[in-house]
C-alpha cells in the first residue's frame, strides 16, 4: 500500500525553525519527483519545493527562497523540509507528493500522484 505521512508540524513564534518530514511507504521515493505543497485557509494549493526525476533538480518557491531546505534520505525513504526564520504568512497545512512524472519541473501539483495527509504549521507573529 502506497502511503505519505508527514509530522513535524506545529505552533512556532516568527522568526523560529520547523522540520517537516515525510515517510513513504509501499515505493521507492528515489525513482520519483517528490514535492512539498501548502494550502492556507482561503487560498490556492501552492507550491513550496521539491525535488525532480531529472537530476535530483530542485525548486524554492520564490517566498521561501533562502529559508526553507529540501532533502531526502533514501535510505530512510524519507523526505524533509527545514524552515527557518519563519513569517506567519507561512502558516498553512503542509503536504507532501510524490510523482511518477519524468521532469525537470516539478512544481506542479496537477502531475503528482501520491499525498500525505497534512500537517499543520502555523507561525505567530
Amino acid at each position: 500500500q502506497v502511503q505519505l505521512v508527514e509530522s513535524g508540524g506545529g505552533l512556532v513564534q516568527a522568526g523560529g525553525s520547523l522540520r517537516l518530514s515525510c515517510a513513504a511507504s509501499g515505493f521507492t521515493l528515489d525513482n520519483y519527483a517528490i514535492g512539498w505543497f501548502r494550502q492556507a485557509p482561503g487560498k490556492e494549493r501552492e507550491s513550496v519545493s521539491c525535488i525532480s526525476s531529472v537530476f535530483g533538480s530542485t525548486y524554492y518557491a520564490n517566498s521561501v527562497k533562502g529559508r526553507f531546505t529540501i532533502s531526502k534520505d533514501n535510505a530512510k525513504n524519507t523526505v524533509y523540509l527545514q524552515m527557518n526564520s519563519l513569517k506567519p504568512e507561512d502558516t498553512a497545512v503542509y503536504y507532501c507528493a510524490a510523482g511518477t512524472f519524468i521532469s525537470a519541473v516539478c512544481y506542479d501539483h496537477h502531475d503528482y500522484d501520491y499525498w500525505g495527509q497534512g500537517t499543520q504549521a502555523t507561525v505567530s507573529s
